[in-house]
C-alpha cells in the first residue's frame, strides 16, 4: 500500500497534542493524583507500558476525573520477547503481549500500540529479523483492526530498519491501514536528519516521540551520552522537524520521552515542548 505524504492538509500548522510516558511521572500517591499533575503541567495525554500492574477501572476513573487521555501503549515485552528471536516459544510470547497491549490499549481509549519489532544481533540475521517479525505482525493485525487500534513501529537502536525508505517499505509490505510509524526524533541524529525520515515516512507516521541528542556529546563521552541534554540544546534541528511535520500534514500527538520527575520537572518539560515545537 502506498502511504504518499501529505495525506492530511499538507502546509497547515502542526496541531500537536502533549503527551509523556507514564513513568516520568515520578509521584507516589495513586493514578488519578498522576494524571492531575500532568493536566497542571498542560499535558494532553499519557503513554502506557502494557502489559502492566495497571487497573482498567483505576485508569478510566482518573481520565473521567481529569480530562487526561490515554495517547496509547507501548509494548512492554518486545525487548525480552522479541517478535525476532529464533526460538518459536519466544516469539509466541511477544505475540502475545502485543496482543495484549493491543486489547489494553482499546480498553483505555488509546489509538495505537508502539512496537520495536525485531532486533538484529550476532544470533539473528537482518533478513531473518525481518521474514519472522513480518510474519508474526501479520497474526496480530487482526487483532489491531478488531480492536481498532494501530500497531505503530518506532526507530530504536535495534540495529533494524536503518534508513526511512526502508522503514516505509516495511510498513508498506503489510498493506494494512491498520500499521504504522510512531517516529522517535531523537533517535535518528546519530545517523540521520529527522526531517528527512519524516519527508519520506510521510503520512505513516501515526505518532511522535520527543527526545534531544546531542552529537558532541556522544562524539566527546560516548554514543549513550548524546541522550544527556535538555529538549532544544541539542542538535535535532527543531525548526526543520517542525516544517516537515507541517509539510506532511501532522496532526497529533506528540509524546515527551525524556528524564522525568516531580511536578516542576514535568512542567519545564512541557515548556520546552511548547517552545520546540511552536
Amino acid at each position: 500500500m502506498s502511504q504518499s505524504s501529505g495525506a492530511k492538509s499538507a502546509g497547515t500548522a502542526p496541531k500537536f497534542k502533549k503527551a509523556v510516558m507514564l513513568g516520568m511521572v515520578q509521584h507516589t500517591g495513586p493514578l488519578v493524583e498522576r494524571f492531575e499533575i500532568l493536566r497542571d503541567c498542560g499535558f494532553d495525554g499519557v503513554e502506557i507500558d502494557s502489559p502492566s500492574d495497571i487497573r482498567t477501572e483505576e485508569l478510566l476513573a482518573a481520565k473521567k476525573a481529569t480530562g487526561i487521555g490515554v495517547e496509547g501503549t507501548v509494548d512492554s515485552v518486545h525487548w525480552s520477547k522479541p517478535l525476532s528471536d529464533p526460538d518459536e516459544k519466544v516469539r509466541a510470547a511477544g505475540l502475545a503481549g502485543l496482543e495484549r497491549a493491543i486489547k489494553d490499549c482499546s480498553a483505555w481509549g488509546g489509538t495505537s500500540v508502539l512496537l520495536v519489532p525485531a532486533v538484529v544481533n550476532e544470533r539473528v540475521g537482518y533478513d531473518e529479523a525481518w521474514e519472522r517479525s513480518t510474519i508474526e505482525i501479520k497474526k496480530a493485525l487482526p487483532v489491531a483492526e478488531a480492536a481498532g487500534v494501530k500497531i505503530a513501529i518506532e526507530n530504536v537502536w535495534n540495529s533494524f530498519l536503518l534508513s526511512p525508505l526502508e522503514a516505509a517499505r516495511y510498513v508498506d509490505q503489510f498493506d494494512s491501514p491498520w500499521i504504522g510509524w510512531h517516529f522517535d526524533v531523537g533517535n535518528v541524529i546519530t545517523y540521520g536528519w529527522p526531517e528527512q525520515w519524516i519527508r519520506i515516512l510521510g503520512s505513516r507516521i501515526l505518532k511522535l516521540h520527543i527526545k534531544e541528542y546531542s552529537r558532541k556529546k556522544r562524539d566527546e563521552l560516548g554514543r549513550w551520552k548524546g541522550f544527556e541534554v535538555e529538549l532544544g540544546e541539542g542538535d535535532c534541528g527543531w525548526p526543520a522537524v517542525v516544517k516537515a511535520l507541517r509539510e506532511i500534514g501532522y496532526d497529533g500527538w506528540a509524546c515527551a520521552e525524556v528524564g522525568g520527575g516531580p511536578k516542576e520537572r514535568l512542567l519545564d518539560v512541557s515548556q520546552r515542548m511548547d517552545r520546540i515545537l511552536a
